[in-house]
């Protein structure tokens, strides 16, 4: 599990179809001080997470796999939680 900031939102015109119903945001994975720890990447969310919130994302692979329904997904970060404000 990660820290990230919700920096923007995506869409694609063309998805796998176990993207369906999920939104796809940039996020900023951060370091431990707020500090940014590498470069921003695409995780599913279904909390209503949006641009400014700080969110945790994880790159589990069965937890996504249980999310999603199916054992065939592109996926590799998904948002897990919010952080308390």
């Amino acid at each position: 599990m990660n820290l990230a900031a919700v920096i923007g939102r995506t869409t694609a015109t063309v998805k796998h179809p176990s993207l369906n119903g999920w939104r796809m945001l940039i996020v900023q994975p951060l370091t431990s001080s707020g500090g940014n720890d590498g470069p921003p990447m695409i995780a599913i969310d279904n909390m209503g997470s949006g641009i400014g919130d700080e969110v945790i994302i994880t790159s589990d692979g069965k937890a996504v796999r249980e999310a999603l329904n199916t054992n065939n997904s592109p996926v590799r970060w998904m948002v897990i939680g919010q952080k308390d404000q």
